[in-house]
C-alpha cells in the first residue's frame, strides 16, 4: 500500500502536469460523417478557421488603439536627485520656497529634491489624422471579418470535395475488386480448359498477366482511397482515426439559380479595404494641417536636507504646432497612400473578373458532368451485359482470351468513369455554390 504522503505528492504532481493532448485529439468526431457534419466540424476545428478568429481579435484591438487618441492622456512621475550644480541647486531653492538674500548665487551649496508630477494632455485638433485612423481601423476590421467568411466558404467547399472524393475512390476500389474477381473466375475457367487441351498456353498466360495487372490496379485504387481519407481528416483538423461516411445521408445540394457574384465575401472585404485606404489618404494629408494640444500639470517639490522647504506649482496652456517644411515627407506619404488606393481598386477589378470566370467555369463543369453521367451510365449498362455474354462465350470456348480481356477492361473503365462523373457532378455543384458566395449547407458560425 502506498504511503499517504507519497499519494499526496503524486496527486499534486498530476495537477501541476501540463496537458499533453492536442486540440485535435480533444475534438470528438462523430461515428459516421455526413457532408453537413463534416463541414460543421471543420469550421470549428480547422487551424485556418481558428486563425482567422484570432485575426479578428487583433483587428478589434487595432480599433481600440485608434480610439485611444480621442481620450486624454494622464501620467504620474516621481524623481529624487541631489546636486551641487549652481543652476540646479538655485532652482531647487526657488521651487522649495527657501530663497534668502544670504545665498551665494555662484555657490548655493548642495541641495536635493523629491519631485512628484501629474500631467494631463488632450489633443484638440490634428488635421483629422486620428479620425481617419479610426475609420481605417474600423474598415480593416470589417475586411478581416469578411476574410473569415471567405475562408469558411472555401473550407466548406474543400470538405465537400474531399467527402465526395472519398466516395469516388471507394467506388473505384469496388470496381477494381469486381474486375479482380471476374478475371479470377475467368482464369479458373481457362486453367480447366488448358488442362483439357482446349486452350492455348498463350491465352492462359495472357489471362494470368491481366489478373496480376488487375491486382496492381486494385492496390493503386486502395492507396488512392487511403490518401483521400487522410486529406479529409487533415481538413477537419483531426490527426489519425478511421473515416466512416454516412452515404445514406449523401444528399445532393441545391443548384443555385442566381449566378451573381455580388454575394462573394471577398468582394465585400475588398470594398472595405478600399475604404480603409481612402481613410489612409486622409490620414496622410493631415500632415499638412496644424495640431493643437491642451495640457496641464501639477508639481510637488520637497527637499530632504535640513531646513529645506517644499513648494507646489502648476502649469496649464495650449500648444499649437505647424510643420512648415519636412523634406516633402508628408507629400511622399500622400503619394504612397494614393498609389496603394489605386492598386486596391485594380485588385478589386481583377477580383471581379476572376470571380465571373469562376462562375462560368463552375457552370460549364456542372453541365459537362451531367452529360458525362448520362453517357457513362449507358456505358456501364452496355459493358455489363457485354461482359456477361463474353464470359459465357469464353467458357464455351468460342471466344479468345484477348477479346475477353478487352471486354473486362471496358467494363472496369466504364464503372470507374461513371463513379468519377457522379462524384464530379456533386463537386461541381459545391464549387458553383462557392463561386456565387453561398454556404454549402447554410452552416452556422
Amino acid at each position: 500500500m502506498m504511503h499517504p504522503h507519497k499519494s499526496l505528492v503524486l496527486f499534486v504532481l498530476l495537477l501541476l502536469q501540463p496537458p499533453t493532448l492536442s486540440f485535435a485529439e480533444k475534438a470528438v468526431p462523430p461515428a459516421r460523417w455526413t457532408p453537413q457534419e463534416a463541414v460543421r466540424f471543420a469550421l470549428q476545428h480547422n487551424p485556418d478557421a481558428k486563425a482567422t478568429v484570432e485575426r479578428i481579435h487583433a483587428a478589434d484591438a487595432d480599433i481600440k488603439m485608434a480610439k485611444a487618441a480621442f481620450y486624454p492622456q494622464l501620467g504620474l512621475s516621481a524623481e529624487y536627485s541631489r546636486t551641487n550644480n549652481p543652476m540646479y541647486s538655485f532652482g531647487n531653492i526657488l521651487n522649495q520656497g527657501m530663497f534668502s538674500d544670504t545665498i551665494d548665487f555662484n555657490n548655493p551649496g548642495v541641495t536635493d529634491t523629491l519631485q512628484s508630477r501629474a500631467t494631463l494632455q488632450y489633443r484638440l485638433y490634428n488635421g483629422g489624422h486620428d479620425l481617419a485612423g479610426l475609420d481605417a481601423a474600423d474598415q480593416r476590421s470589417q475586411a478581416t471579418q469578411l476574410e473569415q467568411t471567405a475562408l469558411r466558404s472555401r473550407l466548406g467547399f474543400e470538405v465537400v470535395r474531399a467527402f465526395y472524393t472519398i466516395i469516388q475512390a471507394g467506388d473505384t476500389v469496388q470496381a477494381r475488386k469486381a474486375a479482380v474477381a471476374s478475371i479470377s473466375a475467368s482464369l479458373s475457367v481457362a486453367q480447366a480448359r488448358f488442362q483439357e487441351g482446349s486452350l492455348l498456353k498463350e491465352d492462359l498466360l495472357n489471362l494470368e498477366v491481366q489478373h496480376a495487372k488487375s491486382q496492381e490496379q486494385l492496390i493503386q485504387a486502395q492507396h488512392g482511397l487511403s490518401l483521400a481519407q487522410r486529406g479529409f481528416l487533415h481538413l477537419l483538423g483531426v490527426t489519425g482515426g478511421e473515416v466512416n461516411l454516412d452515404t445514406a445521408a449523401n444528399q445532393v445540394q441545391d443548384i443555385p439559380a442566381d449566378r451573381d457574384i455580388r454575394n462573394r465575401p471577398e468582394l465585400a472585404g475588398m470594398a472595405a479595404m478600399i475604404k480603409a485606404q481612402e481613410a489612409a489618404v486622409r490620414q496622410a494629408g493631415a500632415g499638412n494641417r496644424p495640431s493643437a494640444d491642451a495640457f496641464g500639470s501639477y508639481q510637488i517639490d520637497k527637499g530632504m536636507e535640513p531646513d529645506d522647504g517644499s513648494g507646489n506649482s502648476w502649469t496649464t496652456g495650449v500648444r499649437v504646432n505647424y510643420t512648415l517644411f519636412n523634406g516633402q515627407q508628408t507629400a511622399a506619404a500622400i503619394d504612397r497612400a494614393k498609389a496603394q488606393l489605386a492598386e486596391a481598386k485594380e485588385q478589386q477589378r481583377k477580383m471581379e473578373l476572376t470571380f465571373n470566370l469562376e462562375v462560368e467555369q463552375a457552370t460549364l463543369a456542372l453541365h459537362q458532368e451531367e452529360e458525362r453521367i448520362k453517357v457513362t451510365g449507358k456505358m456501364v449498362e452496355s459493358a455489363t451485359e457485354s461482359g456477361r455474354l463474353a464470359r459465357i462465350r469464353f467458357k464455351e470456348g468460342v471466344l479468345l482470351a484477348a477479346a475477353l480481356i478487352d471486354t473486362e477492361n471496358r467494363l472496369t473503365d466504364a464503372q470507374v468513369s461513371h463513379a468519377l462523373a457522379t462524384a464530379a457532378r456533386k463537386i461541381a455543384i459545391a464549387d458553383l455554390r462557392r463561386a456565387v458566395g453561398l454556404a454549402q449547407f447554410n452552416q452556422g458560425k
